[in-house]
């Protein structure tokens, strides 16, 4: 005989759901509570998430693009020539000042192949530019003076070379100090001829004893020989191995037995030529200025006493700035 429930078969089965009901929540409340933020995880789940690297998505358009290649720096070494000795900078004097565009605009060339001549810029009207220092400066106010064979570095930053119509032997190298506009004690270097040395020493040292002002003396570059001119130098300078302005004939330059002096506020003028070309300010020899040369002074009478002519005194053209030992 099979034993019967005293409980009806429908309240047995409204039970079961009842109990299945209470055992799913009582199995829900067992999982971590939600967090405050609606949408963030739990914090030991967080903390995992966090730990894991993101991978970058891929930008398509990326390998379009180059990789930047990183140019000089300050701190790199710049390419150098031959020795050149490093600029030494002072603070400008007073009232002086050097024109940052000076020998950085090359001009306009005309169809006889000679730069055309320009207005003076105003800044060169009366031109008194501190000098800077290639040499190391004199000690004192004294005059001094040496006088060496041409050494290999200055002969690899000048314009010499083997089709020069002198050797190296009949040269030689002086430096000699000298005053600047900027009223400072400076020292300059030329090579000249060997015969006439100590001669063009001596004509410096009367420079110097009256203070006459010379903006820069230095070896002139075979770059600059051959580079767009400016139309703005100033250099003081013996020996350069060139010819006669228009010819083919080497000019007494390229034997170091000529030197020009202040060239700028001494210029060259043949005809509508001026040299350099933005000296056009100082043809007007009645409005003097410190620097220009003149009958009397003391550099045409030193030169005088050698022997040596003046460019000052020609006819077919005038070249205040030029002294050569035979008169050309």
């Amino acid at each position: 005989m099979t034993a019967h429930s005293s409980t009806p078969r429908p309240a047995r089965a409204r039970l079961c759901l009842l109990l299945l009901a209470l055992a799913f929540a009582a199995a829900a409340c067992t999982t971590a509570p939600a967090s405050d933020t609606p949408g963030t995880p739990p914090a030991d789940v967080a903390a995992q998430v966090t730990t894991v690297p993101v991978p970058p998505i891929p930008d398509p358009d990326a390998s379009a693009v180059p990789t930047p290649v990183p140019g000089p720096t300050t701190t790199q070494p710049l390419p150098t020539g031959p020795a050149v000795p490093s600029p030494t900078a002072t603070p400008d004097p007073d009232g002086l000042h050097r024109p940052e565009w000076l020998h950085t605009r090359p001009l306009e060339i005309g169809p006889d192949g000679w730069a055309l001549p320009q207005d003076t810029p105003a800044e060169l009207v009366d031109r008194r530019i501190p000098t800077i220092d290639l040499l190391p400066p004199p000690t004192d106010d004294a005059f001094v003076a040496t006088v060496e064979a041409v050494p290999d570095d200055v002969v690899a930053r000048s314009t010499w070379t083997e089709e020069c119509p002198v050797g190296l032997d009949e040269l030689r190298y002086v430096t000699v100090s000298f005053w600047g506009f900027d009223d400072r004690h400076h020292t300059g270097e030329l090579i000249v001829n060997a015969s006439w040395a100590e001669e063009i020493v001596d004509v410096f040292r009367q420079l110097h004893a009256i203070r006459y002002p010379i903006e820069e003396m230095r070896i002139v570059s075979a770059a600059e020989l051959e580079g767009p001119p400016t139309g703005d130098g100033n250099d003081t300078t013996a020996f350069v191995c060139r010819p006669v302005r228009g010819s083919s004939t080497w000019s007494q330059h390229a034997y170091g037995l000529a030197v020009d002096i202040n060239p700028f506020v001494n210029p060259y003028q043949r005809g509508e030529r001026i040299l350099p070309e933005l000296a056009g300010a100082y043809l007007d020899r009645d409005h003097v200025r410190p620097g220009m040369l003149a009958e009397g002074h003391v550099a045409v009478a030193a030169f005088d006493a050698l022997g040596w002519g003046w460019g000052g005194r020609w006819n077919s053209l005038i070249d205040w700035m030029h002294f050569s030992a035979n008169g050309r």
